[in-house]
């Protein structure tokens, strides 16, 4: 789910800061969720964990940052550096093995 840019036509209350927003002022809204201050937008970056090395995942620079909603996924993204190596799809299925057990059975 992404975020819309809209001027407010109520008044609103920032989820982020729990701020009010006003009548004309510009907000991010996404259905379900509710409205955000673009300024607070700006400070809210959720950053993933990869799932191979444990250290973060690059969200900001990730090709896919517009559509991802981070507090939605699942923590099983790859950083760019275990993405690039020769063996990325074997690490990533022995990280999900071993962060994942209950998905290793055998039935």
């Amino acid at each position: 789910m992404s975020w819309r840019k809209i001027p407010m036509k109520f008044p609103g209350t920032c989820i982020v800061c729990n701020q009010k927003i006003e009548v004309s002022e510009i907000g991010l809204w996404a259905k379900g969720l509710g409205v955000k201050h673009e300024k607070c937008a700006e400070k809210e970056v959720k950053e993933l964990k990869c799932i191979i090395c444990g250290g973060p995942a690059g969200c900001a620079k990730c090709e896919f940052a517009d559509d991802c909603d981070r507090n939605m996924v699942s923590e099983l993204c790859v950083c760019k550096k275990c993405g690039d190596s020769k063996e990325s799809f074997l690490d990533y299925q022995n990280a999900v093995k071993k962060n994942y057990s209950l998905l290793n059975l055998k039935i």
